[in-house]
Protein backbone atom coordinates (compact mmCIF):
# COMPACT_ATOMS: atom_id res chain seq x y z
CA UNK A 1 0.00 0.00 0.00
CA UNK A 2 1.68 3.21 -1.05
CA UNK A 3 2.30 6.29 1.85
CA UNK A 4 0.22 9.21 1.16
CA UNK A 5 3.47 11.23 3.02
CA UNK A 6 6.70 11.50 0.38
CA UNK A 7 9.64 9.77 2.62
CA UNK A 8 11.42 12.60 4.19
CA UNK A 9 15.26 11.47 2.92
CA UNK A 10 13.80 10.45 -0.58
CA UNK A 11 11.96 13.79 -0.52
CA UNK A 12 14.80 15.89 0.39
CA UNK A 13 16.82 14.35 -2.76
CA UNK A 14 16.19 17.15 -4.79
CA UNK A 15 19.54 17.86 -5.97
CA UNK A 16 19.85 14.33 -6.33
CA UNK A 17 17.18 13.58 -9.17
CA UNK A 18 17.90 17.30 -10.68
CA UNK A 19 21.54 16.23 -11.48
CA UNK A 20 19.95 12.49 -12.99
CA UNK A 21 17.39 15.15 -14.95
CA UNK A 22 20.36 17.41 -16.56
CA UNK A 23 22.14 14.11 -17.74
CA UNK A 24 18.75 12.83 -19.87
CA UNK A 25 17.93 16.35 -20.97
CA UNK A 26 19.80 18.93 -23.27
CA UNK A 27 22.34 21.80 -21.05
CA UNK A 28 19.57 23.95 -19.66
CA UNK A 29 16.90 22.38 -20.57
CA UNK A 30 15.73 21.24 -16.93
CA UNK A 31 13.52 24.31 -15.08
CA UNK A 32 12.24 24.58 -11.50
CA UNK A 33 11.43 21.84 -9.04
CA UNK A 34 7.79 21.50 -9.13
CA UNK A 35 6.42 18.69 -6.88
CA UNK A 36 7.67 15.37 -5.37
CA UNK A 37 4.84 12.29 -5.34
CA UNK A 38 4.89 9.30 -3.24
CA UNK A 39 4.79 6.15 -5.10
CA UNK A 40 5.18 4.11 -2.23
CA UNK A 41 7.08 2.87 0.59
CA UNK A 42 10.37 4.89 0.15
CA UNK A 43 9.73 5.46 -3.31
CA UNK A 44 9.57 9.18 -4.54
CA UNK A 45 8.94 10.54 -8.13
CA UNK A 46 10.75 14.11 -8.08
CA UNK A 47 8.65 16.76 -10.88
CA UNK A 48 11.22 19.22 -13.00
CA UNK A 49 9.55 21.99 -15.15
CA UNK A 50 11.06 20.91 -19.20
CA UNK A 51 12.16 24.33 -20.95
CA UNK A 52 12.71 21.95 -24.87
CA UNK A 53 10.45 23.83 -27.00
CA UNK A 54 7.54 21.61 -28.52
CA UNK A 55 7.28 19.87 -25.49
CA UNK A 56 5.28 22.67 -23.49
CA UNK A 57 3.75 21.10 -20.25
CA UNK A 58 5.98 18.19 -20.56
CA UNK A 59 7.62 17.14 -16.87
CA UNK A 60 11.12 15.59 -16.42
CA UNK A 61 10.09 12.54 -13.96
CA UNK A 62 12.87 11.72 -11.85
CA UNK A 63 11.65 8.73 -9.50
CA UNK A 64 14.50 7.72 -6.14
CA UNK A 65 14.17 5.07 -3.72
CA UNK A 66 15.57 3.86 -0.32
CA UNK A 67 16.42 0.45 1.32
CA UNK A 68 13.97 -0.30 4.82
CA UNK A 69 16.60 1.09 7.39
CA UNK A 70 19.02 2.42 4.91
CA UNK A 71 19.72 6.29 4.83
CA UNK A 72 21.68 6.25 1.38
CA UNK A 73 18.62 7.17 -1.49
CA UNK A 74 18.98 5.63 -4.46
CA UNK A 75 18.36 6.51 -8.19
CA UNK A 76 15.25 4.90 -9.65
CA UNK A 77 14.62 6.00 -13.34
CA UNK A 78 14.59 9.36 -15.55
CA UNK A 79 11.48 9.97 -18.06
CA UNK A 80 9.80 12.48 -19.71
CA UNK A 81 6.26 12.76 -19.41
CA UNK A 82 3.36 14.82 -20.53
CA UNK A 83 1.39 17.21 -17.14
CA UNK A 84 -1.96 18.00 -17.36
CA UNK A 85 -1.52 20.79 -19.78
CA UNK A 86 0.92 19.49 -22.00
CA UNK A 87 0.85 19.40 -25.79
CA UNK A 88 0.25 15.88 -26.90
CA UNK A 89 0.07 14.34 -30.55
CA UNK A 90 -3.28 13.04 -31.37
CA UNK A 91 -4.75 10.23 -30.78
CA UNK A 92 -3.05 7.30 -32.67
CA UNK A 93 -5.67 6.01 -35.40
CA UNK A 94 -5.25 2.78 -36.91
CA UNK A 95 -4.29 2.79 -40.90
CA UNK A 96 -7.78 1.22 -41.28
CA UNK A 97 -9.90 3.66 -40.16
CA UNK A 98 -7.26 6.55 -41.17
CA UNK A 99 -8.31 5.32 -45.04
CA UNK A 100 -9.96 7.61 -47.35
CA UNK A 101 -11.67 7.23 -51.27
CA UNK A 102 -8.90 8.29 -53.04
CA UNK A 103 -5.68 7.68 -51.22
CA UNK A 104 -4.46 4.50 -52.50
CA UNK A 105 -1.85 5.24 -55.84
CA UNK A 106 -0.01 2.77 -58.58
CA UNK A 107 1.01 0.20 -56.51
CA UNK A 108 -0.26 0.28 -53.48
CA UNK A 109 -2.12 -2.94 -51.75
CA UNK A 110 -5.08 -2.76 -49.72
CA UNK A 111 -5.50 -5.40 -47.44
CA UNK A 112 -8.92 -6.86 -46.43
CA UNK A 113 -9.78 -8.22 -43.06
CA UNK A 114 -11.47 -11.58 -43.04
CA UNK A 115 -13.74 -10.53 -41.04
CA UNK A 116 -14.90 -7.69 -43.26
CA UNK A 117 -18.77 -7.10 -43.33
CA UNK A 118 -18.73 -6.03 -46.47
CA UNK A 119 -17.69 -9.28 -48.05
CA UNK A 120 -19.23 -12.76 -47.49
CA UNK A 121 -17.95 -16.01 -47.91
CA UNK A 122 -18.52 -16.79 -52.01
CA UNK A 123 -17.66 -20.58 -53.74
CA UNK A 124 -15.79 -22.77 -51.99
CA UNK A 125 -14.09 -24.75 -54.86
CA UNK A 126 -15.01 -28.09 -53.38
CA UNK A 127 -16.30 -30.39 -55.98
CA UNK A 128 -17.67 -32.84 -53.18
CA UNK A 129 -21.20 -32.86 -53.17
CA UNK A 130 -23.35 -33.60 -49.83
CA UNK A 131 -23.78 -37.29 -48.52
CA UNK A 132 -27.41 -37.27 -49.13
CA UNK A 133 -27.43 -35.70 -52.62
CA UNK A 134 -28.14 -37.09 -55.86
CA UNK A 135 -25.08 -36.92 -57.55
CA UNK A 136 -23.17 -38.61 -54.08
CA UNK A 137 -25.83 -41.50 -54.81
CA UNK A 138 -24.44 -41.49 -58.83
CA UNK A 139 -27.63 -40.89 -60.06
CA UNK A 140 -26.40 -37.74 -62.33
CA UNK A 141 -23.45 -38.58 -63.02
CA UNK A 142 -23.90 -40.50 -65.90
CA UNK A 143 -25.50 -37.55 -67.38
CA UNK A 144 -22.60 -34.90 -66.90
CA UNK A 145 -20.72 -37.53 -67.81
CA UNK A 146 -22.44 -37.93 -71.06
CA UNK A 147 -22.70 -34.24 -71.84
CA UNK A 148 -19.14 -33.92 -71.54
CA UNK A 149 -17.78 -36.71 -73.77
CA UNK A 150 -15.67 -35.24 -76.34
CA UNK A 151 -16.60 -37.18 -79.69
CA UNK A 152 -13.71 -38.12 -82.29
CA UNK A 153 -14.13 -38.95 -85.96
CA UNK A 154 -13.44 -42.48 -85.67
CA UNK A 155 -14.85 -45.87 -84.40
CA UNK A 156 -17.20 -45.74 -81.18
CA UNK A 157 -14.68 -48.44 -80.25
CA UNK A 158 -11.70 -46.32 -79.55
CA UNK A 159 -13.41 -43.32 -78.05
CA UNK A 160 -12.13 -42.00 -75.32
CA UNK A 161 -13.60 -41.87 -71.66
CA UNK A 162 -15.72 -39.07 -70.63
CA UNK A 163 -14.33 -37.12 -67.64
CA UNK A 164 -16.91 -35.74 -65.56
CA UNK A 165 -17.64 -32.25 -65.30
CA UNK A 166 -16.94 -30.30 -62.02
CA UNK A 167 -18.09 -27.37 -60.14
CA UNK A 168 -15.30 -25.60 -60.23
CA UNK A 169 -14.97 -25.04 -63.36
CA UNK A 170 -18.52 -24.35 -64.63
CA UNK A 171 -18.46 -21.57 -61.84
CA UNK A 172 -14.75 -20.88 -63.30
CA UNK A 173 -16.33 -20.75 -66.79
CA UNK A 174 -19.67 -18.62 -65.36
CA UNK A 175 -17.33 -16.40 -63.71
CA UNK A 176 -18.73 -17.41 -60.39
CA UNK A 177 -15.47 -18.56 -58.40
CA UNK A 178 -14.53 -15.99 -56.06
CA UNK A 179 -13.64 -16.88 -52.41
CA UNK A 180 -15.71 -14.17 -51.49
CA UNK A 181 -18.61 -12.36 -52.48
CA UNK A 182 -20.48 -8.51 -51.70
CA UNK A 183 -22.76 -8.95 -48.88
CA UNK A 184 -25.93 -7.65 -48.34
CA UNK A 185 -24.06 -4.99 -45.50
CA UNK A 186 -22.00 -4.11 -48.31
CA UNK A 187 -24.28 -3.86 -51.01
CA UNK A 188 -26.68 -1.54 -49.26
CA UNK A 189 -23.73 1.03 -47.62
CA UNK A 190 -22.22 0.81 -51.55
CA UNK A 191 -25.92 1.97 -52.79
CA UNK A 192 -25.83 4.85 -49.70
CA UNK A 193 -22.53 6.13 -50.83
CA UNK A 194 -23.45 6.33 -54.81
CA UNK A 195 -27.09 8.00 -53.78
CA UNK A 196 -25.01 10.67 -51.47
CA UNK A 197 -23.02 11.53 -54.18
CA UNK A 198 -24.93 11.50 -57.11
CA UNK A 199 -28.45 11.04 -56.29
CA UNK A 200 -31.70 13.08 -56.29
CA UNK A 201 -30.86 15.19 -52.87
CA UNK A 202 -27.75 16.84 -55.03
CA UNK A 203 -28.00 20.09 -56.36
CA UNK A 204 -27.28 18.94 -59.36
CA UNK A 205 -30.19 17.23 -59.88
CA UNK A 206 -32.24 19.40 -57.92
CA UNK A 207 -31.49 21.84 -61.45
CA UNK A 208 -32.17 18.89 -63.54
CA UNK A 209 -34.27 19.31 -66.36
CA UNK A 210 -35.35 15.64 -66.34
CA UNK A 211 -33.73 12.41 -64.30
CA UNK A 212 -31.23 9.51 -65.34
CA UNK A 213 -34.22 7.13 -65.67
CA UNK A 214 -35.10 9.11 -69.09
CA UNK A 215 -31.71 9.91 -70.29
CA UNK A 216 -30.60 7.72 -73.15
CA UNK A 217 -26.59 7.80 -71.94
CA UNK A 218 -27.45 5.67 -68.63
CA UNK A 219 -26.37 2.20 -68.54
CA UNK A 220 -28.19 0.06 -66.13
CA UNK A 221 -26.44 -1.95 -64.04
CA UNK A 222 -27.04 -5.99 -63.54
CA UNK A 223 -28.96 -7.74 -60.73
CA UNK A 224 -30.75 -6.11 -57.80
CA UNK A 225 -28.95 -2.85 -58.16
CA UNK A 226 -30.42 -2.34 -61.53
CA UNK A 227 -33.61 -0.99 -59.98
CA UNK A 228 -32.08 2.00 -58.25
CA UNK A 229 -28.66 2.47 -59.83
CA UNK A 230 -26.57 2.47 -63.59
CA UNK A 231 -23.92 4.03 -65.27
CA UNK A 232 -23.36 7.94 -67.12
CA UNK A 233 -21.96 7.52 -70.36
CA UNK A 234 -22.15 10.78 -71.64
CA UNK A 235 -18.80 12.18 -71.93
CA UNK A 236 -19.79 15.87 -70.88
CA UNK A 237 -21.92 15.16 -68.27
CA UNK A 238 -20.39 15.57 -64.56
CA UNK A 239 -21.12 12.06 -63.61
CA UNK A 240 -19.44 10.50 -66.31
CA UNK A 241 -18.18 6.98 -65.88
CA UNK A 242 -19.58 7.00 -62.53
CA UNK A 243 -22.42 4.81 -60.89
CA UNK A 244 -25.73 7.29 -60.50
CA UNK A 245 -29.04 6.81 -59.20
CA UNK A 246 -31.79 6.56 -61.56
CA UNK A 247 -33.41 9.83 -59.56
CA UNK A 248 -30.14 11.76 -60.76
CA UNK A 249 -30.03 14.36 -63.37
CA UNK A 250 -27.95 17.06 -65.07
CA UNK A 251 -28.17 19.38 -67.80
CA UNK A 252 -26.49 16.63 -69.86
CA UNK A 253 -29.38 15.09 -70.42
CA UNK A 254 -29.86 13.56 -73.61
CA UNK A 255 -33.64 14.93 -74.41
CA UNK A 256 -32.81 18.19 -72.02
CA UNK A 257 -32.65 20.19 -75.53
CA UNK A 258 -32.69 18.74 -79.03
CA UNK A 259 -30.51 20.92 -80.88
CA UNK A 260 -32.38 21.76 -84.03
CA UNK A 261 -31.66 20.51 -87.92
CA UNK A 262 -29.61 23.21 -89.93
CA UNK A 263 -31.66 24.77 -92.47
CA UNK A 264 -31.68 23.30 -95.94
CA UNK A 265 -30.08 26.23 -98.66
CA UNK A 266 -33.33 26.81 -101.48
CA UNK A 267 -32.81 24.67 -104.52
CA UNK A 268 -30.66 26.45 -107.34
CA UNK A 269 -33.60 28.47 -110.04
CA UNK A 270 -32.41 27.56 -113.84
CA UNK A 271 -34.38 30.39 -115.99
CA UNK A 272 -35.15 28.58 -119.54
CA UNK A 273 -37.39 30.93 -120.66
CA UNK A 274 -35.27 33.75 -121.60
CA UNK A 275 -35.79 34.97 -125.09
CA UNK A 276 -32.93 35.96 -127.44
CA UNK A 277 -33.94 39.41 -129.58
CA UNK A 278 -33.22 39.69 -133.29
CA UNK A 279 -30.83 41.83 -134.86
CA UNK A 280 -32.05 43.82 -137.62
CA UNK A 281 -29.70 43.58 -141.34
CA UNK A 282 -28.59 46.95 -142.65
CA UNK A 283 -30.42 48.35 -145.87
CA UNK A 284 -29.39 47.77 -148.96
CA UNK A 285 -30.16 49.16 -152.72
CA UNK A 286 -33.77 50.25 -152.43
CA UNK A 287 -34.11 47.04 -150.37
CA UNK A 288 -36.05 47.00 -146.88
CA UNK A 289 -34.84 45.96 -143.57
CA UNK A 290 -34.41 42.10 -143.35
CA UNK A 291 -34.84 40.45 -139.83
CA UNK A 292 -32.03 38.08 -138.96
CA UNK A 293 -31.20 35.93 -136.16
CA UNK A 294 -28.02 35.81 -133.59
CA UNK A 295 -26.29 33.05 -135.85
CA UNK A 296 -27.26 34.82 -139.42
CA UNK A 297 -25.73 37.83 -137.53
CA UNK A 298 -22.73 36.68 -136.67
CA UNK A 299 -22.14 35.29 -139.99
CA UNK A 300 -21.98 38.81 -141.66
CA UNK A 301 -19.32 41.12 -141.55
Amino acid sequence: MRSRTPDRLCAEAVDLAREAAEDAALPGMVGEHIDAVADGDRVVTHLFACNEPGYRGWRWAVTVARASRAKVVTLDETVLLPGPDALLAPEWVPWSERLRPGDMGPGDLLPTEADDLRLEPGFTGDDVPPPNSVVAEGMAAEIADTEDAAVLPDAPAIQPAPERGGIAAVAEELGMRRARVLSRYGLHTAADRWEDAYGAKSAMAQAAPATCVTCGFLTPLTGSLRQAFGVCANEFAPADGRVVSLAYGCGAHSEAAVMPKPARPAAPVVDETVVEPLALRPERDGGSVEETGPAEELGHS
